[in-house]
């Protein structure tokens, strides 16, 4: 089977995929604590996808094209023996690119064994350095202090470059972008800035709380000046910065003010094995379904391959609209159950 395209012409070439719904964290833009508490119920076992699972749809998907693979959450490192599955999609021919997004927390110790395993590199969530900006946005379960040894043992392991992502919030986080900007410089990892995006339905987003990427740029630029660069290929998510005095490079992540929808290679698959074509999407495809119930590899590459060529989704070059109309009530795919 060809390669499929979507209606907007675009291949499919990478997939992220959501190994647990479960996270020790509470961050106020993904799964604030006031909406998932102690009592909240999360996937039984059961419904999630195992790993023999996700190994067969990671094989199909990449006779279908795709080469990079991230594994995420929730928090996916709370996915028991987690370097098993690492080494069954590492195995997989086609794979080029097996990353990892994580809120460091539980990296070390298991950054050796993710690294052995076939894992390429990670991704860290680290919105702030200041304890408390930090604790307010992400709850009271982990430190900064434990975020920055992750990332270490990331290092450490040769997972690199490490990419530290931080949610930008207007009069939450905005004034300690500098400080985060300045502590990895020089250090060959990568921060990306990344504006508050109106993912799901329970984050409270308005665009006021948006700081937008050219308010961002003009911030790191007056402590350091810095120059935009070309991206390392087509679809890159972050828009690239150079420091000019040579010290490193930094991202912005544009998707409120400047979306990237048309370029999107991106498919996503869900906890309990839905197939989602967009981070802000609202249909998806059930695969878990046809997975236990006996369907072929043929069978599921088709019904894959159909639901990418029918893929329209350029939900942030539409937000304008969908926000006039009033979006509200769109059941979107909350951050917790996708990835990211």
């Amino acid at each position: 089977m060809a390669p499929p395209t979507d209606r907007l012409d675009r291949p499919l070439r990478d997939l992220r995929i959501s190994v647990t719904d479960r996270c020790n964290c509470r961050c106020t833009y993904c799964m604030p604590a006031e909406l998932f508490g102690e009592r909240y119920e999360f996937l039984p076992k059961p419904e999630i996808l195992t790993f023999e699972e996700i190994e067969r749809l990671v094989r199909i998907f990449t006779g279908l094209g795709v080469r990079k693979i991230r594994i995420t959450g929730g928090e996916p490192l709370l996915r028991h023996d987690l370097p098993q599955l690492v080494e069954r999609i590492a195995g997989v021919e086609g794979v080029t690119d097996l990353a990892l997004t994580t809120n460091g927390s539980l990296l070390p110790g298991r950054a050796r064994a993710l690294a052995r395993a076939g894992l390429t590199r990670v991704t860290v969530s680290l919105d702030s350095l200041d304890d408390v900006v930090f604790s307010n946005m992400t709850g009271d379960k982990i430190t900064v202090a434990r975020v920055l040894e992750g990332i270490a043992s990331a290092e450490a392991a040769s997972l690199t470059p490490v990419k530290i992502n931080c949610v930008v919030q207007k009069g939450i986080n905005d004034h300690t972008i500098v400080d985060l900007a300045r502590h990895f410089k020089g250090s060959g990892h990568i921060v990306r800035f990344i504006e508050f995006m109106d993912v799901g339905t329970k984050n409270a987003w308005d665009m006021t709380k948006v700081l937008t990427a050219r308010e961002i740029a003009e911030r790191i630029d007056s402590a350091f000046p810095i120059e935009p660069i070309d991206p390392n290929y087509r679809g890159e998510v972050a828009k690239r910065w150079r420091f000019k005095d040579g010290s490193g490079e930094l991202g912005i992540i544009t998707s409120v003010s400047n979306p990237f929808c048309r370029d999107c290679t991106r498919a996503r698959i869900t906890t309990d094995g839905k197939l989602a074509s967009c981070l802000f999407g609202t249909d998806t495809t059930d695969l878990r379904a046809p997975l236990r119930g006996g369907a072929s590899d043929d069978e599921l590459r088709q019904l894959i391959a159909t639901a990418w060529s029918r893929r329209d989704d350029r939900y942030s070059e539409l937000r304008c609209s969908l926000i006039e109309d009033d979006d509200s009530g769109r059941d979107r795919i909350e951050m917790y159950q996708i990835g990211g």
